[in-house]
C-alpha cells in the first residue's frame, strides 16, 4: 500500500513526493524500496503489486524498476485501505483463486528483516490452513499514544499456538489507558501488516463491506484484461472512504493475531524517526554537516548539508528545512503538523 500522503512528516514529505518515496532515515533506500526488497525475500518480483495515487505512479517506476508496470494498479482517488486491500484482493482472485495474500504499507521500518520473513512465512502457512484473517502485532516496548492497539484473548489457534484470536482494537489511546494496556501484558501494537487468502477477504468484504464488494465483483470479468483501468477510474471513486480496520477487522469475528518482535515502526511522526536515529551526547538527532548545538538537548534536526544551522537553548524541538520550507516545532506538539499542514494550502 503506497498512497498516502504522509502529512505528518511534512515539510520532509509533500503531496508531490510523500515519505514513502524519501529515504528518511538516510540509509540510502527509500522506504518503499526497503519494502520491496524486504517482500521480495518472501514470494517472486512479479508477484508484487504496489497499490498507489495515479500520481505516484511514475515515481513508482523510477524508484523500482525490477516492477512490472502492470503490477502498479493506480487509483484515481483517495479512499483509505479497504479498497486499496479489496481492488488487490479481487485482481489477485482473478488470477488465482487459491492465492495467498500478505497486505504490507510501503512506508514502515523494520530492522530484523530474517525474523519478519520468518513470521510472515509461518502466518501465511497458517492462513493457507486456516479460513482466518491474520494481523500480525508488535509486542510494544513502551505506552505510545500515536499507535492502535489489539488486545487478544487466551484462546490459541491449533495450526499454530503462536497466534491467539483478537478480542478488540483501539485506535491511538490516551497516555493512562496505554499504560494500562502495557500493564496488562495482553495488548499489542497493531502493525497494519494482514495476511489471509483472497477467498477469505473477499467474503468478509461481501458480509461487511456489501456494497464495496458489490463494486469490485462487478469488474470481475476485466481485471488484467485492458478494460481493468478504465472500470476502475470510473468506479473506485464510488468506494466508500474507510479503513480495513473498521469496515472489517473491528467487525468480523475471523480475526487472529500473530505477536512479533522484528524492530517494526510504523515512522508515523517525527518523535517515531528520533527512536531510530543516532544521537550525540546531548541526545540530539541530527541530518545536516553544518549544524551548530548550543546548549541544546533531545531535538531533531534535519536539514540540507550546504545550510549552516546554529542553535541556541532549545529542548525538545523538530527543526527541519525541505525546499525552502521550514519547520521549528515543539516534539510534544508534533500531532499539529498535520493542522498546520492545512492551514498552509489554505494560505496557498
Amino acid at each position: 500500500m503506497a498512497g498516502g500522503i504522509g502529512s505528518r512528516f511534512w515539510p520532509m514529505s509533500k503531496e508531490s513526493r510523500p515519505k514513502q518515496f524519501i529515504d528518511i532515515l538516510g540509509t540510502g533506500e527509500t522506504l518503499i524500496q526497503q519494502t520491496f526488497r524486504r517482500l521480495s525475500k518472501i514470494c517472486p518480483k512479479g508477484n508484487i503489486l504496489i497499490v498507489t495515487n495515479k500520481n505516484y505512479k511514475q515515481l513508482c517506476l523510477e524508484q523500482l524498476p525490477k516492477i512490472k508496470e502492470e503490477n502498479i494498479l493506480c487509483e484515481p482517488t483517495m479512499r483509505n485501505t479497504a479498497p486499496c486491500i479489496a481492488y488487490a484482493a479481487f485482481k489477485i482472485h482473478s488470477q488465482n483463486p487459491e492465492a495467498n495474500m500478505i497486505v504490507a504499507p510501503s512506508d514502515h521500518l523494520i530492522t530484523n528483516e530474517d525474523e519478519f520473513v520468518k513470521v510472515v512465512n509461518k502466518g501465511m502457512q497458517t492462513t493457507n490452513e486456516s479460513d482466518i484473517l491474520l494481523t500480525i502485532g508488535i509486542q510494544p516496548s513502551r505506552p505510545d499514544t500515536g499507535y492502535g492497539y489489539i488486545q487478544f484473548e487466551q484462546k490459541s489457534l491449533k495450526e499454530n499456538p503462536q497466534i491467539n484470536k483478537v478480542k478488540t482494537f483501539t485506535e491511538k489511546p490516551n497516555q493512562e489507558l496505554a499504560l494500562q494496556f502495557l500493564d496488562s501484558g495482553d495488548f499489542l501494537w497493531n502493525s497494519g501488516i494482514f495476511i489471509w487468502r483472497t477467498r477469505t477477504i473477499i467474503k468478509s468484504f461481501r458480509k461487511h463491506l456489501r456494497d464495496m464488494y458489490d463494486i469490485f465483483e462487478d469488474g470481475n470479468e476485466l481485471y488484467n484484461t485492458s478494460k481493468e483501468t478504465e472500470y476502475i477510474n470510473r468506479m473506485f471513486p464510488a468506494c466508500k472512504n474507510i479503513s480495513i480496520d473498521y469496515g472489517i477487522m473491528e467487525k468480523s469475528d475471523k480475526v487472529y493475531v500473530y505477536p512479533a518482535d522484528f524492530g517494526w515502526s510504523d515512522l508515523g511522526t517525527w518523535g517515531s524517526l528520533y527512536t531510530h536515529l543516532d544521537l550525540d551526547k546531548n541526545k540530539n538527532a541530527i541530518q545536516g554537516k553544518n549544524v551548530m548545538l548550543y546548549n541544546s538537548s533531545e531535538n531533531i534536526v534535519k536539514v540540507p548539508d550546504n545550510k549552516l544551522v546554529v542553535m541556541q537553548g532549545m529542548n525538545g524541538y523538530i527543526v527541519v528545512e525541505n525546499e525552502e520550507t521550514l519547520l521549528i516545532c515543539k516534539k510534544e506538539d508534533e500531532q499539529q503538523i498535520k493542522n498546520f499542514v492545512e492551514d498552509v494550502k489554505k494560505m496557498s
